[in-house]
């Protein structure tokens, strides 16, 4: 692996902290991504940032503090990301894809030598990630810690992740996939698709009344591990709208 196609990877690869409390913790996650070779650093409603803390904590990797992007909120975070993996403790109550960090690795750089950008996500200290903020991920990433003291720090998780995908990139990369005819769907695309298939259900009045919390969730991970292209989601959306179409026909016939 020579330095541009280390760079030209590390380019696709960011880690996102969510609501960081601490600005601390910043700091220490900016030098522990620094220290492995990366430095994309997206900050989402962080407490307290720029703080001298963060300066102090990153022990030198002031050019990751400096570059941070800071967003609102999640989605604005990684709206142009192919694949979102949100590091997070096993949840029974969000069903999703389970990754270990090595296979994580292993996904994260495949997307990243197609030409994907990459979104690893960590969430608050305290509380995680959020179930709103975990259904916006394609895996979930879950560190085999010692079930009776699992607790990591915010910056050790980010450095077990770092280290795993700097260890998979030296350890040699898979041949380059072939090219794909039209471009990945990114996470924006994504998440208009969701919207307008909630409200085509809701149009041909599909859940009959009943929560239709659990089957978007299970129809949001299946559309998530397609791995859908542009064409596919146009596509998509196209029999949307002529379901929306009929049911509206449908409902002006029975209103004459």
């Amino acid at each position: 692996m020579n330095d541009s196609t280390h760079t030209s990877i590390a380019d696709r690869i960011r880690f996102v902290l969510v609501r960081t409390s601490h600005p601390g913790n910043i700091g220490a996650a900016a030098r522990a991504i620094r220290t492995m070779g990366y430095a994309r650093l997206s900050l989402v409603a962080p407490h307290a940032f720029p703080h001298q803390e963060a300066t102090a904590l990153a022990a030198g990797a002031d050019d990751v503090l400096e570059k941070a992007d800071i967003a609102p909120d999640l989605p604005a975070a990684i709206a142009d990301c192919r694949l979102v993996l949100g590091a997070t403790v096993r949840r029974r109550d969000v069903p999703m894809e389970e990754l270990d960090p090595r296979a994580a690795a292993a996904r994260v750089l495949e997307t990243a030598r197609e030409g994907g950008e990459v979104a690893l996500v960590f969430g608050n200290e305290r509380t995680g990630l959020e179930n709103d903020e975990i259904k916006l991920c394609h895996a979930a990433i879950v560190i085999p810690s010692d079930p009776e003291f699992s607790s990591l720090n915010l910056a050790q998780a980010v450095q077990v992740l770092a280290y795993e995908v700097r260890v998979a990139e030296l350890a040699g990369a898979m041949p380059l996939p072939a090219q794909r005819s039209d471009p990945p769907a990114s996470s924006a695309d994504l998440e208009a698709f969701f919207d307008h298939l909630a409200r085509t259900l809701d149009a041909i009045d599909f859940h009959k009344g009943r929560s239709p919390e659990t089957v978007l969730l299970r129809l949001r991970r299946l559309y998530l591990k397609a791995g859908l292209d542009e064409r596919e989601l146009r596509i998509l959306h196209g029999i949307l709208t002529d379901a929306e179409r009929i049911a509206r026909l449908l409902r002006e016939k029975s209103g004459d």
